[in-house]
């Protein structure tokens, strides 16, 4: 299988990573416009780099790609990747531009759109879904996350990638990654209650940079969310409150804990033998959840199983976001 990434940045290289380590007879292309990047991701991976669709597609076939661009070029190049027979996985979107169009030009092809939502693959979420389904009285939750936006990104300026936009904002991005499990564990019907955002930092923003937000689930089930690019030590501190239950969780692979009512001490729910994290990125993020995004979507075009989210579960998240920014 030919596999093509367009967009060699962090996330670009991340993918590559994973797919060269746990697939090596899979063949694996770049598309890159920077031309000093090009040179450095195919000298680092051995791999051969183009500056366009067409100068690939002249040398040979693809059978599926990876976007990894800024999130407002999405549309425009899933949409040319689907015009030349090519299954797509798509990084985060912030934006719904033409997903109807795109979603048809898949059926008309019989062409795989799958849409990442890396935290659903995470074992850590799967088991909070888990034990807060199976409870039969309604639960509420205080979540923040947040971390300084200059730390996102240490090699480079927050001002020289999407984050630093208006339309695809760091606090929209946070938004955009965790909702969509906010929305599978509590209901997916919800409605967005009080909202307060405000800009209570120094960076060179045009965005509120600090979200507090309350979301009433159909289900019984209440929230309160703090979102921000703020935070100095970066941050992802769940607790879900309930009559019979009590889970805490700091984002960690290690750090999910249900309180224990009978013996009235903190328990740890372990998940892991073992795990990878990159040491670029702060101890929350690890690289085992990229990757099972990534099986699924092999398996997805062998014809065996699902992905856990879609364009159609992408529009309810990205229409909630616009609701919590104030666009609607």
């Amino acid at each position: 299988m030919n596999i093509l990434i367009v967009g060699l940045g962090s996330m670009g290289q991340r993918r590559l990573r994973l797919i060269q380590k746990n697939y090596p007879n899979i063949s694996i292309f770049g598309i890159e416009f920077s031309e000093k990047r090009r040179k450095e991701v195919s000298e680092a991976y051995n791999i051969k780099c183009y500056d366009s669709l067409l100068n690939v597609l002249a040398e040979t076939n693809v059978d599926a790609a990876f976007i990894c661009t800024p999130p407002a070029t999405h549309h425009t190049v899933i949409k040319e990747l689907l015009e030349n027979n090519i299954n797509v996985f798509t990084e985060l979107n912030l934006i719904n531009t033409g997903y109807n169009e795109l979603c048809e030009l898949a059926a008309q092809h019989n062409l795989h759109i799958f849409m990442s939502s890396t935290l659903l693959y995470r074992k850590e979420i799967q088991k909070i879904c888990e034990i807060v389904h199976s409870e039969k009285l309604p639960l509420q939750y205080m979540y923040h996350v947040g971390q300084y936006l200059p730390d996102w990104h240490p090699w480079e300026s927050y001002k020289k990638y999407f984050v630093g936009d208006n339309e695809t904002n760091g606090c929209r991005e946070i938004f955009a990654i965790q909702l969509p499990w906010i929305l599978k564990c509590f209901g997916r019907s919800v409605s967005v209650g009080y909202t307060s955002k405000k800009k209570i930092s120094s960076l060179d923003i045009t965005y509120p940079d600090s979200y507090l937000v309350t979301l009433e689930h159909e289900s019984g089930n209440r929230g309160v969310m703090i979102i921000d690019v703020v935070s100095r030590k970066a941050i992802s501190s769940l607790e879900i409150v309930g009559e019979k239950l009590h889970l805490f969780w700091d984002g960690t692979p290690s750090g999910l804990k249900k309180y224990n009512i009978e013996t009235k001490s903190l328990e740890s729910i372990e998940l892991y033998d073992s795990f990878e994290h990159n040491l670029n990125y702060s101890s929350n993020i690890i690289e085992d959840a990229y990757l099972a995004e990534i099986v699924c979507f092999f398996d997805l075009l062998s014809g065996v199983g699902s992905p856990l989210y879609s364009f159609n579960d992408d529009i309810q998240t990205l229409k909630l976001i616009d609701k919590i920014e104030g666009k609607v």
